[in-house]
């Protein structure tokens, strides 16, 4: 994770005073606020909802501004708002986990606005079953959600990481890596798994449709300023159901909203439509509770605790796969008790299903 420091030397006149006046400003309650988001298929609502307006209206409601960001490199996104540039980031939930949360950064899925359901595949030169991957050579982005989805594929074969060879590949050439005719496996999300798939003998032998729920695509943000904000927590949740039914809908706003959101993520109406396929949406606040429970949050942060331990994802002094304490949606804690910095809190949902946003 990159870093930030700053040095500054001022006399000490000078910091006296600007801590006196930091003290005044931090009674004063704050009224603006920043999200970070990247361009993905689940995560393109966002483009549209602040292009629309969408945003900013339920901001006004609250007495508040949000502004929306886009930053190009989706880590980088994490990163900044871990090191407290932005108030939340779109990330999924493992990375929430192995980035913020393992920073010590208390960090609630205020959004869950979806869970991949085949956007992540292994794929395969003219092969077809996972068992035949056994003894080849694997590309993928290390340590990413593909690698996740790898060792899942493996596990539900029969297999384990010591069977294949991982080939370190950025997201960026992936694509590109697999037309090599010496490349035979590959791991990796769309877009790019749709450009492998125009490959004549490939064959996709395992995606996260299998997995499903595991891979969730959040904007996580600032437990503490959820705490002392909650408005925040409103207008933001008004904002992404407001958006989702629109863009799920039957008319022809729906396919405006579509069509912007593929233009602004690099393909067009039916290139986004394919991609949407395989993403399993929550379309109404009552989905997302009736799906995302206890049950099943507990189920597949397991999953992922269990993955991010075994590589060393959870810090360097993690003794356990349960070192980071995570609140689940009925308030109860899994795992230590006393480091809770992962929160799945349906508070906001609840009261959008209610209809008292």
């Amino acid at each position: 994770m990159k870093r930030i420091y700053r040095s500054i030397a001022v006399p000490l006149l000078t910091a006296t005073l600007c801590l006196t006046a930091g003290w005044a400003q931090a009674e004063e309650r704050r009224t603006q606020f920043s999200l970070a988001w990247s361009i993905y298929v689940g995560f393109m609502p966002w483009a549209y909802m602040d292009e629309a307006g969408i945003m900013d209206k339920w901001a006004k409601k609250y007495g508040i501004e949000v502004d929306l960001v886009q930053i190009n490199d989706y880590i980088e996104a994490i990163n900044m708002y871990t090191v407290g540039e932005f108030d939340g980031a779109t990330m999924t939930n493992m990375d929430m986990l192995t980035i913020p949360s393992a920073s010590g950064i208390d960090t609630t899925a205020l959004i869950t606005g979806d869970f991949s359901n085949g956007n992540d595949a292994v794929v395969l030169k003219g092969r077809e079953s996972m068992q035949d991957i056994k003894g080849m050579e694997v590309y993928l982005l290390e340590l990413s959600v593909s690698h996740y989805a790898l060792a899942r594929a493996l596990e539900m074969a029969g297999l384990s990481e010591r069977d294949v060879t991982l080939i370190n590949t950025s997201d960026a050439d992936i694509a590109t890596t697999f037309k090599n005719s010496e490349v035979q496996a590959v791991t990796l999300w769309n877009p790019q798994l749709h450009m492998a798939m125009q490959e004549p003998n490939a064959v996709k032998v395992f995606d996260s449709s299998q997995i499903p729920g595991e891979i969730l695509d959040v904007m996580g943000v600032n437990s503490e300023t959820l705490k002392k904000y909650p408005e925040l927590g409103k207008a933001v949740t008004g904002a992404w159901f407001e958006t989702v039914a629109i863009m799920l809908g039957d008319t022809p706003q729906a396919i405006a909203a579509k069509t912007y959101m593929g233009e602004n993520s690099g393909t067009d109406l039916e290139g986004y439509e394919m991609q949407l396929a395989a993403t399993h949406m929550f379309k109404t606040p009552q989905d997302k509770l009736d799906y995302l429970t206890t049950t099943r949050v507990r189920e597949t942060m397991d999953f992922v605790t269990q993955f991010t331990f075994k590589h060393g994802l959870l810090g360097a002094g993690a003794a356990s796969p349960d070192v980071i304490g995570i609140e689940l949606p009925d308030g109860s804690i899994w795992g230590n008790e006393a480091n809770v910095k992962m929160r799945f809190d349906h508070q906001f949902v609840r009261m959008a299903a209610e209809g008292t946003l």
